[in-house]
């Protein structure tokens, strides 16, 4: 199978890009009041961001994976056990969110102070990986 003209910077702009657009979403869907919905785009939202730090870390495409953890660790990042947390945690919205098992106990966990709380370490992780994205 041959392999597609890999252009790193044109990759990286069109994984941040996405996250923008979901970060657009995020918020809007929040003021909606559907804050589980919200917090699932919020996962994509930090999932894009770490596909684009990959392509630059690893000059490469990133892997079909959604485990954000592995995500960050693939991308080389030392981190901390608080961040390691975050993102195990911010996974689940995916599992949470998405799966009629969980869905209806994820949505009452979801209040507007849970899903505000959240949203705002979204907002402070899309920042800082952003910043890694671009140094």
């Amino acid at each position: 199978m041959e392999r597609k003209e890999f252009d790193r910077d044109k990759l990286i702009l069109y994984w941040v890009d996405s996250s923008d657009d979901d970060f657009d979403t995020m918020l809007a869907i929040f003021e909606a009041k559907r804050f589980s919905w919200a917090l699932f785009v919020g996962l994509l939202m930090i999932e894009k961001l770490l596909k684009a730090l990959y392509a630059g870390t690893n000059n490469d495409y990133p892997p079909y994976i959604h485990n954000l953890l592995r995500l960050a660790e693939k991308c080389k990042l030392d981190l901390t056990e608080d961040q390691k947390i975050f993102f195990l945690t911010v996974t689940a919205f995916n599992i949470n969110a998405r799966n009629d098992d969980y869905k209806m106990s994820f949505q009452r966990k979801c209040t507007p102070e849970f899903t505000s709380a959240w949203i705002e370490n979204l907002k402070i992780y899309r920042l800082w990986i952003k910043k890694l994205i671009i140094s």
